[in-house]
């Protein structure tokens, strides 16, 4: 039996979106002693739990891209604020949108159960990406996103798309634009699975680094809450996410850098493969390492030193962007 002391209440600090909501609901329940298979639609917040939803300085952004704005920092910067003012003891993330680097006193204390990894595409005019014709407008604020459907499909139009999941949907509902890509976990966890008209295999669209993963941040120091995320959190998935981190922690990559990359842990074994790619998607350099979980952030770190020593000059400037 520990001797550590919970707080009471424990405040969960989240984004307000539904998507953010639905995830701190599903870690309230968790903390709350449900089991991860009861938590998938159920609302309600267990006694001695309370979320705080915090609007981020990303929520209020809707006219640009984020690597215009200051990257993907404006999604946590005021709830890593909360944390350390101890206006939260812990705060839910889509683990995509954490930045390369935590600020110092704050660690990754644990994850859920990683959901599907794969992008969704969703139009109503065509039933896949290869089936849009020529000069489509496929919308999208994902850069990442943009270097592989122009890969794939040169021939396209990208035009910015932000907002949440359901403002997303409604555009294509409207027919404002042809196409756009969400992921299919945050479908999956707001009961929207139907609205994807198809997954996207990973072998023809590697996922963003931590998609699919809810990473749970705390204080380093406090040892009651991170004992307390520890009864729950999966380890296969944090094994996982500290292999893609890794990757990108040594290629700098920020929001100005199209990188996708994707760990898979089976029993003892890690398969990470791992892309760079330009914005127009014209150059690629692919990578894949197989390992041992011990050696998760070495792999990781391995495979982003090998893309450094292949990219091409041209490649090269968008690794030295701002860390984010």
């Amino acid at each position: 039996m520990s001797s550590l002391v919970l707080p009471s209440p424990i405040v969960i600090g989240t984004r307000g979106s539904p998507l953010a909501l639905a995830q701190a609901h599903q870690v309230a329940r968790l903390l709350g002693g449900s089991s991860f298979a009861d938590s998938a639609s159920d609302m309600k917040v267990p006694a001695g739990i309370v979320i705080n939803a915090i609007k981020t300085t990303g929520d209020t952004i809707q006219d640009r891209a984020l690597s215009e704005a200051g990257g993907k920092g404006l999604f946590t910067k005021e709830l890593d604020a909360a944390l350390f003012d101890e206006r939260a003891h812990l705060a839910v993330h889509s683990a995509k949108d954490l930045p390369t680097e935590l600020p110092p006193g704050l660690m990754i204390a644990g994850c859920l159960p990683r959901e599907d990894v794969r992008d969704a595409f969703i139009s109503a005019k065509a039933a896949s990406l290869a089936d849009l014709p020529a000069g489509a407008v496929v919308g999208t604020a994902s850069l990442r996103r943009q270097a592989q459907v122009l890969r794939l499909r040169p021939d396209v139009r990208i035009t910015l798309l932000r907002g949440n999941v359901g403002t997303r949907l409604q555009r294509i509902q409207d027919g404002e634009i042809d196409a756009t890509l969400l992921a299919m976990a945050g479908l999956n966890r707001l009961g929207l699975s139907d609205k994807a008209t198809a997954p996207i295999a990973i072998e023809t669209m590697l996922p963003a680094i931590g998609q699919g993963a809810i990473a749970i941040v705390a204080r380093e120091q406090d040892m009651a809450i991170r004992e307390a995320i520890n009864a729950f959190a999966h380890a296969p998935t944090g094994i996982a996410l500290e292999t893609e981190r890794a990757f990108l922690r040594v290629l700098d990559g920020s929001c100005r850098t199209p990188i996708a990359g994707l760990a898979i842990v089976e029993g003892e074994s890690i398969h990470f493969r791992g892309l760079l790619l330009s914005e127009d998607g014209r150059e690629v350099v692919a990578v894949e390492r197989r390992g041992d979980v011990s050696d998760a952030r070495a792999i990781g770190e391995d495979a982003g030193r090998e893309v450094i020593s292949r990219a091409s000059p041209a490649l090269l400037p968008q690794l030295r962007g701002d860390k984010v």
